[in-house]
């Protein structure tokens, strides 16, 4: 039986976001189209045979207890055993945090996958998605592991036919935004019925025509840098730049790898922001 198993967390950006509508308890109803991309953190468990649960990280904002999304993954599924055993869980973050790039929420979704094996406890890809979602909106998108159209709060998921793959220029410019900050201070306004998505891209540049996220309008007065930043992918050859969820993070669609790397390089030396040239998986 495996004793440790290490699974890479990659991040996501959202090339679409649309926020539809506000429940009673205050959750948000979305509609996007989310892509993972191959900038990764990546996650160690290990089980230990004294019960309990340890998450080492030592980055700063990134709690080690139960804070922690990871532990709370850990313990939904230790919850499952009979035994008393127990999980060190180690993370290394590549994904900058609180930066709209779902790194929390990945890490999450590579415990319940990780530990799902690794106690043998045969859960399927639909049950994990059952218990990440009550653990974290963009859980189940990470259990899935395909390029989906996320509806609801992000739980219901619907592959999409085809999608190409793409480079893309990930800008940080290290300023940590809530998550929850941004959806409180969002107005939401009466719109005309939604335009269909379609489910199918051939191109980037067909991928480029819906880019839009509407909390753009709660981030980009409170930090005019993430404009700036959009302009500046656009003025390097992006062919299409949008904000990733809630934030600061900014990607700019490139049609090569070229013209990416040429582009990251350029940011990196102007400024002392994060730039990671990716991949989409």
């Amino acid at each position: 039986m495996l004793q440790s198993i290490t699974v890479q967390a990659p991040a996501k950006v959202n090339y679409r976001l649309d926020v539809v509508g506000r429940r009673p308890n205050g959750y948000h109803d979305l509609r996007m189209i989310m892509q993972r991309v191959n900038l990764c953190d990546e996650v160690t468990m290990r089980l230990v045979a004294r019960p309990g649960i340890k998450v080492a990280c030592g980055r700063d904002g990134v709690p080690e207890g139960e804070g922690n999304i990871a532990w709370k993954a850990a313990r939904a599924l230790l919850e499952r055993t009979a035994g008393d055993q127990g999980v060190e869980i180690g993370i290394v973050k590549n994904i900058p945090v609180a930066a709209g790039l779902g790194g929390g929420s990945s890490d999450c979704a590579a415990v319940l996958l990780g530990l799902n094996e690794l106690l043998g406890l045969g859960l399927s890809v639909e049950q994990l998605m059952e218990v990440g979602v009550k653990l974290g909106a963009d859980v189940p998108f990470f259990v899935f592991g395909q390029t989906a159209l996320a509806e609801g709060i992000g739980e219901r998921l619907t592959p999409l036919v085809k999608v190409p793959s793409a480079w893309l220029v990930l800008v940080n410019p290290n300023l940590p935004v809530s998550t929850a900050w941004v959806y409180q201070n969002l107005q939401l306004t009466q719109r005309e019925r939604l335009a269909t998505l379609p489910n199918s891209f051939e191109t980037v540049a067909e991928l480029c025509a819906i880019l839009g996220n509407d909390l753009e309008t709660v981030t980009i007065p409170a930090f005019p840098v993430i404009d700036e930043i959009k302009r500046s992918l656009v003025g390097l050859g992006a062919a299409g730049a949008l904000m990733s969820g809630s934030g600061p993070t900014v990607f700019g669609l490139f049609l090569d790898e070229t013209t990416a790397r040429q582009a990251g390089a350029v940011l990196e030396r102007q400024r002392d922001w994060f730039v990671a040239v990716v991949e989409t998986v």
